[in-house]
């Protein structure tokens, strides 16, 4: 077994921890994660409060525990959602060619030029401030995976680009096959490793983008909690300096991320 393979079982075995951890919270953590120890707020670590509390008494490993499993087991149901979005579009782009074509890119290429993060503000913005938890944590997520398809598309489409002329698309052709159900039946089940590939590169971008929607108060609200808004108490410099362990939802969101980076296929693999 390669060096390179080692750490991708490495880097998988963690995600996999964390995944547990956040599928799990309620039988990892001890408390509730709204509950609060009015006598102990900003306690330290100890063995009944693990990270310590927040400012309010809150349990932190509780509070991470249960932002994991938003953070973490959302934003793949919203890299699905714009995977398949890109799955579709961009193989109907790059099936039938001409101005089905064109359209699509030109609007993929409109979306690609609005910064991201900017429209998920604009959009976050129209809806009330003081939408339920539940409410809040499905508008993100579905804003998400409706504003992230433009360049996982612009990908699907050049793969299916050379599929066009395929020999056994020719035969479905031939058969009589529509093309719906050619896109369906033929075309994605060949663009399985690059949307799979999309899909992976996806699920970081989505949990940084929530992370920073929620972090400016417009994302996941309170108190469910969420990496993004338990980064929100990063602010209280002096708080950190006596407890670091605040630091935990920083620290796991960047092992996520690079735990993401290193499972991916490199380019010379893909090639």
């Amino acid at each position: 077994m390669s060096s390179r393979s080692k750490l991708r079982g490495v880097c998988s075995a963690i995600l996999c921890f964390i995944f547990a951890v956040g599928l799990f919270a309620g039988a990892v953590s001890h408390y509730p994660y709204a509950k609060q120890f009015r006598e102990r707020p900003n306690a330290a670590p100890s063995a009944s409060h693990w990270l310590g509390t927040d400012s309010l008494g809150r349990d932190l490993f509780a509070r991470l525990a249960y932002g994991t499993r938003v953070s973490l087991l959302l934003a793949p149901t919203a890299a699905l959602l714009s995977t398949l979005i890109a799955g579709v579009f961009g193989g109907l782009a790059g099936l039938l060619g001409g101005w089905c074509q064109r359209l699509i890119l030109a609007a993929a290429d409109l979306s690609m030029g609005l910064p991201l993060l900017f429209v998920l503000l604009a959009l976050r913005a129209l809806l009330p401030l003081d939408i339920s938890p539940v409410v809040s944590v499905m508008a993100t997520f579905a804003l998400l995976g409706l504003l992230g398809w433009p360049s996982s598309l612009r990908v699907v489409w050049a793969a299916t680009k050379n599929l066009r002329n395929s020999d056994f698309l020719l035969l479905a052709r031939a058969t009589g096959c529509g093309r719906w159900r050619m896109i369906v039946r033929h075309v994605l089940p060949n663009l399985r490793p690059v949307l799979l590939a999309q899909f992976c590169i996806s699920i970081p971008l989505f949990v940084l983008s929530e992370a920073t929607l929620s972090m400016l108060g417009l994302g996941v609200m309170e108190p469910l909690p969420s990496w993004g808004n338990l980064l929100r108490g990063l602010e209280d410099l002096s708080a950190i300096g006596a407890n670091p362990w605040r630091l935990s939802p920083l620290v796991l969101l960047a092992l996520v991320v690079i735990c993401f980076q290193l499972i991916l296929p490199s380019q010379e693999e893909t090639a």
